[in-house]
């Protein structure tokens, strides 16, 4: 917990790299792949596009509540700064506990393994073995890491170029749909709108609406990106309120009517057993057999590496955020920025993690079952953020203010709708063996119980032992900005003189 410097940093994000930072995580995978899924638990055309629907309103009141914070603390770190502001006792927890599910669920694996599966897939091996496509992912994340420490700047404007790409593939399906809609294509019309709402035989029911549900929130998730990285922003109040609401509605009109196009040109029987290769018919039947299985797995790599660039991005910031604070062990080398201001510790923090889930764990269910862990852990943290803001609006003593206000009834479907994706895991599917979601669960929440002892260690064993304790000393770089360090109260005395002039700087 050494003395650390204050780095100033320049803001190089305007709007426009704002929203392809949240669009490039937001579009991944899911939408080439889980309207199949979604289609077979509804069981009608028109309810599944309802609940596509549903999903990008739910991530509209996630965006409420996330805009109110960020507006109110413009600081990098996300959710790390709106729990500190709720939850101050004990001193020091909630931020241990997020650093748990941060340093050990914020990989990128499960991206870079599709990355190397499709990119092996486009290249003509039709069946890439799990070695190949762990190879592959290792140098696509070894790269991604390599260009943003060593060019910062590229790598901004080429996950800029890669929302563009997205987008563009997304309205090429849109356009192509709506051409098959209007009879344009030499295709036979599936009829699927006919009568929409009328059930095709399976799904329906309460709980299969509600894995339809689960399964699209995850396709939605990654709107709150650019809570992660304010500092990096250009005027971050300004440029988040702009950004983020004008992102996720594009994401959103891109997914609903992507989902129409899927529904236009192919079969409701082909559709329900396409699995997670929707987007693969959609393609073959439009542009033949050849092109559908070349194009496809050359754009959903691309999707991928568009999102392996921004979550190594934004986690990176998150890491020297913490290194900067000194929280993590040995903070000041994850406090470090290069002479690029890029956070090469943060990086190779990220990277590491995300080595490590590449190679060790066995292929199959167990390494499917780790690169899903982050998805329950993170519904905790949503639903304390989201009950910690019903806390700051109605607390009078809170004093709470910001430019932006969630009202009510929002925060509290968007608390309610993270209290689903909890219980969710928890429920028995009906005829299943075994119950994997117990163990999804209690993986995942052993990753913040493993925060937890590293607050026991941190704060209350180790100072005991090195007869020391942790204070905070705010600071003020040159850009205006308010940072927390944690140092040993027996260094502050031992460096008496820079304290003093950090405390009278903000008296």
């Amino acid at each position: 917990m050494a003395g650390l410097p204050g780095h100033t940093r320049s803001r190089k994000l305007g709007v426009t790299s704002a929203i392809f930072l949240i669009l490039n995580k937001m579009i991944g995978t899911g939408i080439f792949s889980t309207p199949s899924g979604v289609f077979l638990s509804c069981g009608s055309i028109g309810g599944s596009l309802l609940m596509w629907i549903l999903g990008g309103f739910l991530s509209l009141t996630g965006l409420s509540v996330f805009l109110e914070f960020g507006l109110a603390i413009p600081k990098s770190g996300g959710e790390k700064n709106y729990l500190e502001r709720v939850y101050r006792k004990p001193k020091f927890f909630i931020t241990c506990v997020f650093l748990g599910q941060m340093i050990l669920l914020g990989f990128s694996a499960g991206n870079s393994l599709a990355f190397g599966r499709y990119v092996l897939f486009a290249a003509g091996v039709e069946f890439p073995t799990e070695r190949a496509a762990r190879i592959v992912a290792v140098l696509c994340i070894s790269s991604v890491v390599t260009l943003h420490a060593l060019h910062p700047a590229f790598a901004t404007r080429m996950f800029n170029a890669l929302g563009i790409f997205k987008v563009i593939v997304l309205m090429s399906v849109v356009v192509t749909g709506f051409v098959a809609l209007l009879g344009w294509l030499p295709i036979e019309n599936p009829h699927n709108f006919d009568h929409p709402f009328e059930n095709a035989g399976f799904g329906g029911g309460t709980f299969n609406y509600a894995t339809a549900l689960l399964r699209i929130v995850y396709s939605y998730r990654g709107w709150e990106n650019a809570n992660y990285v304010l500092s990096e922003l250009e005027n971050p109040r300004r440029t988040l309120a702009v950004a983020a609401p004008l992102a996720i509605i594009g994401v959103m009109v891109l997914y609903v009517l992507a989902v129409v196009a899927y529904y236009a040109v192919i079969p409701k029987s082909e559709i329900a057993h396409s699995g997670v290769i929707v987007a693969g018919l959609f393609f073959r039947r439009v542009f033949g057999d050849s092109a559908g299985a070349r194009v496809l797995p050359f754009f959903v790599a691309l999707s991928n590496l568009g999102n392996i660039l921004v979550v190594s991005f934004a986690h990176a910031r998150v890491n020297y955020e913490f290194g900067r604070e000194g929280i993590l062990p040995y903070s000041s080398f994850f406090a470090k920025l290069n002479k690029k201001n890029a956070p090469v510790s943060g990086l190779f923090l990220h990277w590491l993690i995300t080595v490590i889930v590449l190679t060790i764990p066995p292929p199959g269910e167990a390494y499917e079952f780790i690169v899903d862990l982050n998805t329950y852990p993170s519904a905790w943290i949503s639903a304390l953020v989201a009950g910690g803001l019903i806390y700051l609006q109605y607390s009078k003593t809170e004093h709470w203010s910001s430019p932006f206000h969630s009202f009510l009834v929002i925060t509290v479907i968007y608390l309610l709708s993270n209290l689903f994706l909890m219980y969710m895991p928890l429920v028995k599917v009906p005829g299943q063996e075994g119950h994997p979601g117990f163990k999804m669960a209690g993986f995942g929440m052993a990753c913040l119980v493993a925060g937890g002892v590293y607050w026991v260690v941190w704060s209350k064993i180790m100072p005991r032992l090195g007869g020391y304790r942790i204070t905070e000393v705010h600071v003020v770089d040159e850009d205006g900005n308010e940072a927390v360090r944690y140092v040993r109260e027996m260094q502050l005395e031992a460096e008496h003189g820079d304290a003093v002039g950090v405390e009278a700087e903000l008296l």
